[in-house]
C-alpha cells in the first residue's frame, strides 16, 4: 500500500508541480479531492509537493556549494564556511523527511465510531470497551470479547483493543522504522516462528551414455527460529481528560502506543541481542564478505578507521553493492542514519563527474545511491571507529519480523492519584532468516 501511495504522490505532485508553473495538466479541485482520497484529510497533494519541490532546490544548493567545497580543498584554502553550509543543508533535507512522516503518522490515526461492516456483537463489544477506557468498567465485558473477538482474556490479563486500535500500531510502525517497512512481517498465533532455509541446493552432474554418475549433492536446509518477547508502552491520561466526550480517547492512546513500539521495536531491529527482544542485523557475527559463511553477515572495509577512505571513497561502496549477490539486488536497499547519509551525498565518482547520491521524486525522502534507494534509520550508528553505519541488502528477504496476534489492555486508575495509566501489551520478535541477502559497511582498515 506505501508504495502505491508514493507512485500517486509522484502522479500528483508532477501535477502540482505543473499547477504552480501557471500550467496545470489537471483541474486543481480534481488534485485536491484525489489527495483526500489517497492520502486523507490531513495531507493535501499541494503540501506533499511543496516537500518534494523544497528538496529539489535544496540538492541543488548543496552541489554547488559542494563542488566549491572540492575546488578551495584543491587549491588548499579554508572550507569552513562551507562546511557549516553543507551541514545546514543536510539538516533542512532531513526536516523535509521529518515532515512526511509526520503526514503518516497521522494518516495512521484509527477511525472510531459506527461502521456498517461490524457485527452487532463487536458493535456492543465496542461501546463496552470506550465505558471500560472512560470509567472501569469491565461489567460484561470479558463475554463480549469472547463473542465479538472470537478470543478469551490474555494469559497476562487485560483486555483485548479494538482492531481499529491494533491496526493503527501496525500502521504507524513501518513510518517510524525502516526496517519495519522493509523486512519480511508475518503474524502468528504461537510462542516462535520457525522456519527451514535452503542454504545450498542440488549440484548437476554430466554424464556419459549409459554411464551412472554417483550420488547427487544434496540441497542442505538450516532451521531459523525467532522467539516472540512481551513488550509494553504505557501511556498516562489525567482522570478529567477521560470525562471530556469531545477528546477522540481511542484514536490518542493507540498513537501513543504505537510510536512507543514502534520506536522501541525499531531500535531492537537493528541493535538487538536477541536476549528476551529482536535481534537485530547488527547483532550477529560479522565477517569480511571474504570469509562469509552462513549464520554471519559479511561486510565491507571502507579502509580508514571511523570514516570513509581519503582516497576513492566511492570504490568502497561500490564493493559493498557487488558484495551482495545478483539475485538479491532487484528490491535492494540501501540502510543509513541522517548523519552518513550527509557525508555520502558530498561522495562523487573516481573521475569526480557526478554525486553518487540523487534525490528520488517518487520515492522516500531518502533519495537513490547508485540507483537503488536510499533508506534513512537512525538507529543505526554514527561513523565511528569500527562501526557498522551503512548496510546494502534485500531486508524483505533477509530479515523477519514477527507479531503474535493481538494487543491487550490493561487499565489501572488506582497506582497515581488523579491519573489512570493504560498497559498496552505486544508481543513480538525479529531476527535475520537469509543472511546472504544482507551486507554491512565496517568503518575499519579491515
Amino acid at each position: 500500500m506505501k508504495n502505491i501511495k508514493y507512485a500517486f504522490v509522484a502522479v500528483l505532485a508532477l501535477c502540482a508541480a505543473s499547477a504552480f508553473a501557471g500550467m496545470p495538466l489537471v483541474d486543481p479541485a480534481w488534485l485536491a479531492s484525489a489527495g483526500v482520497l489517497m492520502l486523507g484529510e490531513t495531507a493535501s497533494v499541494g503540501e506533499i509537493a511543496d516537500i518534494i519541490k523544497k528538496q529539489g532546490e535544496a540538492w541543488e544548493e548543496f552541489k554547488k556549494t559542494n563542488d566549491a567545497r572540492l575546488k578551495a580543498i584543491e587549491q588548499g584554502n579554508a572550507t569552513g564556511e562551507m562546511d557549516a553550509k553543507l551541514a545546514k543543508i543536510n539538516d533542512a533535507m532531513a526536516e523535509f523527511r521529518g515532515q512526511l512522516t509526520e503526514i503518516e503518522k497521522k494518516a495512521g490515526r484509527p477511525k472510531t465510531g459506527a461502521d456498517s461492516e461490524i457485527t452487532a456483537e463487536q458493535a456492543e463489544y465496542r461501546t463496552a470497551f470506550n465505558r471500560f477506557l472512560r470509567k472501569g468498567d469491565e461489567a460484561g465485558l470479558a463475554d463480549l470479547q469472547r463473542k465479538a473477538m472470537n478470543s478469551g482474556t490474555d494469559q497476562d490479563g487485560g483486555y483485548l483493543v479494538l482492531p481499529e486500535m491494533d491496526a493503527a500500531i501496525d500502521r504507524v510502525a513501518p513510518t517510524i522504522s525502516a526496517m519495519y517497512r522493509l523486512a519480511n512481517v508475518v503474524n502468528i498465533g504461537t510462542a516462535k516462528y520457525e522456519k527451514l532455509v535452503k542454504t545450498s541446493g542440488m549440484a548437476m552432474r554430466r554424464v556419459d551414455d549409459g554411464e551412472t554418475g554417483g550420488e547427487s549433492t544434496a540441497p542442505k536446509y538450516s532451521k531459523v527460529t525467532i522467539d516472540v518477547f512481551s513488550a509494553e508502552v504505557e501511556p498516562w491520561v489525567y482522570n478529567e481528560t477521560l470525562e471530556d466526550a469531545f477528546v477522540n480517547l481511542e484514536g490518542d492512546l493507540a498513537m501513543e502506543a504505537a510510536i512507543g513500539f514502534a520506536e522501541g521495536a525499531g531500535a531492537e531491529f537493528i541493535t538487538g541481542n536477541g536476549v528476551g527482544k529482536a535481534r537485530g542485523i547488527a547483532g550477529y557475527s560479522n565477517v569480511a564478505n571474504s570469509s562469509y559463511a552462513w549464520g554471519s553477515v559479511g561486510y565491507i572495509a571502507t579502509g580508514k578507521s571511523g570514516a570513509f577512505a581519503s582516497v576513492a571513497p566511492a570504490d568502497k561502496i561500490v564493493s559493498l553493492q557487488h558484495a551482495l549477490k545478483a539475485q538479491y539486488r532487484p528490491g535492494a536497499v540501501w540502510l543509513t542514519n541522517d548523519a552518513t547519509l550527509g557525508t555520502i551525498r558530498q561522495i562523487k565518482d573516481g573521475s569526480g563527474a557526478y554525486y553518487l547520491w540523487q534525490p528520488d521524486p517518487t520515492g522516500a525522502f531518502g533519495g537513490r545511491l547508485l540507483g537503488h534507494p536510499v533508506e534513512v534509520d537512525d538507529n543505526l550508528a554514527t561513523i565511528a571507529a569500527g562501526s557498522y553505519s551503512l548496510a546494502f541488502g534485500n531486508f524483505k528477504r533477509g530479515y523477519t519480523i514477527v507479531n503474535r496476534a493481538g494487543t491487550t489492555l490493561i487499565r489501572d486508575n488506582i497506582t497515581a492519584k488523579g491519573t489512570t495509566k493504560f498497559n498496552f501489551r505486544r508481543r513480538f520478535g525479529g531476527g535475520i532468516t537469509n543472511y546472504e541477502a544482507i551486507k554491512l559497511m565496517k568503518f575499519a582498515t579491515s
